[in-house]
């Protein structure tokens, strides 16, 4: 039986270490990923991300994103479940996310990020 992962809580996620994490191609492009689901309860699994990278690759760089408070991390039998943390980023950075997803979506083409369509809060 595997134990929950931590993740810090709204008042633990710290700016320097969100952006940081998000300077990363791999990890920019997870949280793209998240970010067009059209619903703010929207999980993927992390198997809908192997186009990204191999899966030991992948583990390091969701844990990365956990660990920044970006992503929160569901474990459901030997499945992993991500979600954008939008509501924990909107309260404590008011309109960060959307402006980082929205200068994203503008170089995804030079950034090689996944074609999607971005749902913003409001």
């Amino acid at each position: 039986m595997s134990r929950a992962p931590h993740h810090p809580t709204r008042d633990q996620i710290e700016l320097p270490l969100l952006l940081d994490c998000l300077s990363d191609p791999i990890r920019l492009s997870i949280v793209y990923s998240l970010a067009k689901q059209d619903q703010a309860a929207a999980e993927m699994r992390c198997g809908d991300f192997n186009a990204l990278s191999g899966k030991s690759n992948l583990a390091y760089h969701f844990a990365r994103l956990r660990e920044a408070g970006l992503i929160r991390t569901r474990i459901a039998g030997t499945t992993r479940f991500m979600q954008l943390r939008r509501d924990d980023l909107e309260a404590r950075f008011p309109g960060l996310l959307d402006a980082i997803m929205s200068a994203a979506a503008r170089d995804a083409e030079r950034l090689q990020l996944p074609d999607c369509e971005i749902v913003t809060e409001g």
